[in-house]
């Protein structure tokens, strides 16, 4: 299957697209949070990053989903900013842009990042938080077709996102991956300063879902196209979860393909809400997967911890 970046690019499409966004960056509006600021001129709205893309760390990846992983790993690329911030985010010091954390990159050298990541052998491009970076990452591509890169996209995000930006992005994303994270509006105003998000994360899930329909894995057991769905557990969140998988059986696709996480852990800020001290227990992960099941959904991520590590060995 080739990938559709190669596709955009053959036909145009691709540089239509970067002439329709290359402008975006003056008055930014590519998120629901719509600062209006002028990224050019230097100026930082919500997401905190300017002009340049920013990167804190990039390599092979073992514990992405298992169909992003195979054998070489997922390439990841951690963006620095976030257009979300949650409090209590596991990337707190990048996603906040902390001092010393992050490197700006131009157009060429995020290219590079990508080609090399092909190089060692990964098996997608895996662009972790890319919501507030999309013209820097449609400026890259000219570049990586230049360079021989053929591997699948995959845009991975936190939900909240904006449908006109996602229309950017249609023919030249492989694979999306938002993560799910809140169903009711007094959590995501607590957690993200987000009183919209459900709505925004409905709609990006639509658009997603009709761009690139049910996750299509190949032989060798890799995804190459389609939406993947992850789903954060959150500590006396399974009301929540319920009726996020819910949904996603009922208006997405019962053959939508989840990832259920059970890797909270207080970080960030989040000893200041109450409850987001606590973890996930190995009561809740299970009652979510059968709440997920009774729901239809029958897709969902297996990782064997034994195979992670002996992958993590192997590489090093």
């Amino acid at each position: 299957m080739i990938v559709r970046y190669l596709e955009a690019d053959q036909t145009g499409l691709l540089q239509e697209k970067i002439v329709q966004v290359e402008n975006e960056l003056e008055n930014c509006t590519l998120c629901p949070r719509r600062c209006g600021v002028n990224r050019q001129a230097g100026e930082r709205g919500y997401c905190g990053i300017g002009a340049l893309a920013e990167v804190a760390s990039y390599g092979p990846h073992f514990g992405e989903e298992s169909v992003l992983v195979g054998d070489k790993g997922s390439g990841t690329i951690f963006f620095c900013g976030c257009n979300l911030l949650c409090r209590f985010c596991q990337n707190y010091e990048i996603s906040h842009c902390l001092k010393g954390e992050c490197t700006a990159v131009n157009e060429h050298e995020l290219a590079a990042i990508m080609l090399e990541l092909q190089a060692k052998g990964c098996h997608n491009i895996n662009l972790v938080t890319p919501s507030h970076v999309v013209p820097q990452i449609l400026a890259a591509l000219p570049h990586v077709i230049a360079g021989g890169l053929h591997i699948p996209l995959v845009y991975n995000c936190g939900g909240y996102e904006s449908v006109e930006t996602l229309h950017l992005l249609e023919g030249l994303v492989d694979i999306y991956m938002p993560d799910v994270k809140f169903w009711h509006k007094d959590s995501a105003v607590q957690c993200a300063k987000a009183p919209d998000y459900r709505q925004r994360v409905q709609e990006s899930l639509l658009e997603m879902q009709r761009q690139v329909g049910d996750l299509w894995v190949n032989s060798e057991g890799v995804a190459e196209r389609g939406l993947l769905v992850r789903h954060l557990l959150m500590p006396g969140g399974m009301e929540e979860s319920t009726a996020i998988f819910k949904y996603l059986a009922e208006h997405i696709s019962k053959n939508c393909y989840l990832n259920i996480m059970d890797q909270y852990r207080p970080c960030g800020k989040a000893l200041v809400i109450p409850g987001l001290e606590k973890t996930i227990t190995v009561e809740q992960y299970q009652q979510a997967i059968k709440s997920a099941e009774e729901n239809g959904l029958t897709r969902l991520d297996q990782r064997d911890p034994l195979l992670l590590y002996e992958k993590l060995i192997i590489t090093e």
